[in-house]
């Protein structure tokens, strides 16, 4: 036959009946018009999921090697990753499982080439399990956090205008800081923790295989955290907690300067290190959600020997706490609310998202959490912590490198 990408859909009919899948001729190519191009870039998950739905485990599982048999033969190259079956190193092997001496060398080399092709592939209970980056898909969850940044650094302003008169109401009864003396240096030290913090988060997401996919939930806890932040802060308006801060409310005037003042909170990322000082914003800390949300991330998705690592973002977490109490930024309630909600939303997700029967077999999670159930449509259980350099080496450089392995194997 001709082509694959050329394909008709009566070429593709004509392929399902040889290959014994001729029950679903009509719903292929008669119903969704699926010709040699589309035949190529479907997905096991195209297979299972509306419109398709097929419900047959086996014909899913035997239809997607041979979609997969036919991208090898065409030599096509899907790029990104994202629709590259995970059956590839399967099939790889199974070319080359009868070769012995020398075609055992090239077997080897096969086998590193598809998966330095795919890069997504990992074992699990010995299947092959497939995670795709879905670059396009954290791209959206940074304009979603961009946009509720955004939106933070205006209600920060708004409330701002609101504060009420310290004279009139002076700060709440806390037995915490009523018992704690001011120190002036404290909330630069609690920002100081934030910054280490995000420099370890940092460094692991460079160097972590699945960095797009950490990436896409943080951007995704990120942005629902300080949305509720938002709604909470915009509700209800605390009076001031210390005496040393200087707010007055009513002092940026009409919607330009309040959009200008914004831009400069939103710039200087809130932090007083930057020169942004603010008011109001006490429904619940931003700077103990950052500080728990990195330590999080780190501990999840660091190497578990890392006890050290584990052990020094956790006291970098606490003694941050401490700091911003300290210097009588927040009140006593604001930093429990914060650590508690950003706690609970990090480790609901990630029991969502690693139990697949929890996120794709209960329905009710498409309905209440639609974001999560998009990001996370694709992703096949547990993230493996596996770690790579992020550079590519040159073609020749990684053909060097592939032929001196074989000589030493």
């Amino acid at each position: 036959m001709a082509d694959v990408e050329k394909w008709s859909t009566n070429d593709v009919s004509e392929w399902l009946q040889q290959n014994g899948f001729s029950k679903y001729c009509d719903l292929f190519c008669e119903e969704h018009d699926i010709d040699g191009q589309v035949l190529l870039l479907l997905t096991e998950a195209d297979l299972r999921n509306p419109p398709l739905s097929l419900s047959v485990l086996g014909d899913i599982k035997r239809l997607m090697i041979k979609i997969s048999q036919l991208r090898l033969d065409n030599g096509v190259d899907v790029d990104g990753n994202e629709l590259f079956p995970a059956y590839q190193n399967m099939l790889m092997r199974s070319r080359h499982q009868s070769s012995f001496g020398s075609r055992q060398g090239s077997r080897r080399s096969s086998q590193r080439r598809a998966s330095s092709f795919n890069g997504n592939l990992q074992t699990r209970n010995g299947q092959t399990v497939h995670f795709i980056q879905e670059k396009r898909k954290t791209f959206l969850s940074f304009i979603y956090v961009f946009l509720v940044f955004l939106l933070t650094a205006f209600t920060m302003v708004v409330v701002h205008d609101r504060v009420p008169d310290m004279e009139r109401y002076p700060p709440l009864p806390d037995i915490f800081l009523d018992n704690l003396p001011y120190i002036h240096w404290a909330f630069q030290a609690a920002e100081l923790c934030a910054i280490i913090l995000a420099t370890l988060f940092s460094i692991i997401l460079i160097l972590h295989k699945h960095r797009y996919i950490v990436l896409r939930r943080l951007f995704a806890l990120c942005g629902s955290v300080f949305l509720l932040r938002c709604i909470t802060m915009f509700v209800t308006s605390l009076s001031v907690p210390g005496v040393h801060l200087q707010c007055a409310g009513k002092v940026y005037g009409d919607t330009l300067t309040k959009m200008k003042r914004a831009l400069e909170i939103w710039l200087g990322f809130g932090m007083s290190l930057t020169g942004v000082h603010t008011c109001g914003d006490y429904m619940f800390s931003g700077h103990t959600i950052m500080i728990t949300m990195f330590n999080f991330f780190i501990t999840e998705y660091s190497p578990r020997k890392f006890y050290l690592v584990h052990t020094l973002t956790w006291v970098l977490n606490l003694f941050g706490i401490f700091f911003i109490l300290a210097g009588h930024e927040h009140y006593s309630i604001d930093v429990i609310i914060a650590f508690y909600i950003t706690s609970r939303m990090f480790l609901y997700y990630h029991t969502l998202a690693n139990n697949r029967a929890l996120s794709q077999e209960d329905k009710r999670t498409s309905v209440w959490f639609p974001m999560f159930s998009y990001f996370e449509a694709n992703v096949d259980g547990i993230v493996p912590n596996v770690y790579e350099w992020p550079c590519r080496y040159p073609a020749f450089l990684r053909e060097w490198f592939e032929s001196e392995k074989e000589a030493i194997d």
